[in-house]
């Protein structure tokens, strides 16, 4: 628990490169490639929204203010509420589920996962971690339509460039 509760955002992370692999080879390679990019790009805004929400709320941590806590990670400074892995993890969840629906199960599970271990690892509360995935999934979910459009329009200029086996898969790139 305390190796996923700390290092788990790698395989947020690798299902987004699978994402963008997967993409590139769909019939709407630059539509789906732009989604990939989203799950991704989603998580970071989610983050954005909820550093406020944290330093507003100013939640101590379990660690912090309970007795008897078995503490498995370092302790850190910052707030516990919302958990910003919780937020990253549900955003991508979200970002996947409607870029890639298989892969999106596959990360909704990697993030209930990580919500769990966050909390056995002591550094959240229930709540903390319910309101991350919730935040997350939320802010993934309400910009993906408009960022998706200007990332595909961003991409198709792209396609004209060296850049365009990044997003297309070309015959040169199957071998």
């Amino acid at each position: 628990m305390r190796l996923y509760a700390n290092g788990g955002i790698a395989v947020f992370a690798l299902l987004l490169l699978a994402a963008w692999w997967i993409a590139r080879r769909s019939p709407d390679p630059i539509h789906q490639v732009a989604k990939a990019i989203w799950a991704g790009a989603g998580s970071l805004l989610a983050v954005v929204v909820n550093q406020p929400i944290g330093s507003i709320i100013a939640r101590s941590r379990p660690y912090d203010t309970l007795n008897n806590v078995h503490i498995l990670l370092d302790k850190t400074k910052d707030f516990s509420f919302p958990s910003d892995h919780a937020t990253v993890s549900g955003a991508v969840a979200m970002g996947l589920l409607l870029a890639n629906r298989r892969l999106g199960i596959l990360a909704v599970g990697a993030a209930l996962l990580m919500a769990f271990a966050r909390v056995y690892a002591g550094a959240h509360y229930p709540g903390d971690v319910a309101a991350g995935l919730l935040l997350g999934a939320i802010v993934s979910f309400s910009f993906s339509g408009l960022a998706t459009k200007v990332i595909t329009a961003v991409l198709k200029k792209l396609t004209a460039t060296p850049l365009r086996t990044l997003i297309v898969q070309t015959n040169s790139s199957a071998r």
